[in-house]
């Protein structure tokens, strides 16, 4: 349990507020950038184990002004992948200490600047290909993996989405459904290892209006502000915090 402070719950309210504005309307590749922040006040452990029942919360909020109007076929294959990922994330999680996760963090954080503002990289990653079961399976894998490890999972699942070329109220749609499902599988694992308690619990109630808010927020402004602004925007946020969380697993 972090310890409530001025500082703390400031930031906290930014950043759910932005997990829900992402998740709400722009699908969940930046979502993951509230974790990058709450690291950079608390362990980062607890920063993702804090943020997962506000998310899963966000998820079932985002529901119903989607519902219906995903790409089942793509959905099914990510969340058939995502499953066991997110059995390996828990693995994996076991054996980093807070550092070294710190440094995940970041290096995903970076990395996935880098990757969207790689035009060519995203234009061969996202090509559809013939095989594009097999693609779905392995993207579900390793979004299910660094969704649990960091809540990470949208750029490996946006990789795939992206290259099924559909709408952007599909792939909205899409990612609302893979991350519920995904998200919902994370709870116990993390239970598990001690890191969602009531006292924790107790804290995302205080919080839930601000992910509420958010949600509406990412719900209305899908269909009126151009996603380039919203994500340049990310992309600044997301460098400036993962350069500094490595930083800080590094020193």
């Amino acid at each position: 349990m972090p310890e409530i402070t001025v500082m703390f719950f400031v930031v906290a309210v930014l950043a759910v507020t932005f997990a829900g504005i992402s998740k709400g309307g722009f699908g969940s590749g930046a979502a993951f950038a509230s974790s990058s922040i709450l690291a950079l006040i608390v362990e980062p452990g607890v920063a993702l184990a804090f943020m997962l029942p506000l998310l899963m919360l966000i998820d079932i909020a985002s529901l119903r002004p989607y519902w219906g109007r995903w790409r089942l076929r793509e959905s099914l294959l990510l969340i058939a992948g995502g499953l066991p990922g997110v059995g390996l994330g828990a693995v994996f999680y076991r054996s980093v200490d807070a550092d070294g996760m710190r440094v995940l963090i970041g290096v995903l954080s970076v990395g996935f600047v880098v990757w969207q503002l790689s035009e060519g990289l995203r234009a061969r990653l996202s090509e559809p290909r013939d095989r594009a079961n097999a693609v779905g399976l392995i993207a579900g894998v390793v979004a299910g993996f660094t969704s649990f490890v960091s809540h990470a999972g949208g750029p490996p699942a946006a990789v795939y989405l992206l290259g099924r070329r559909m709408s952007k109220t599909e792939y909205q749609a899409s990612t609302v459904l893979v991350f519920g499902v995904l998200n919902a599988a994370k709870f116990l694992p993390y239970a598990a290892f001690g890191l969602v308690t009531p006292a924790s619990l107790t804290l995302d109630l205080m919080l839930a209006p601000f992910a509420l808010i958010g949600t509406w927020i990412g719900v209305k402004l899908h269909h009126r502000v151009p996603e380039r602004l919203f994500f340049w925007l990310t992309y600044v946020l997301l460098m400036v915090t993962g350069t500094k969380l490595i930083w800080d697993g590094l020193t």
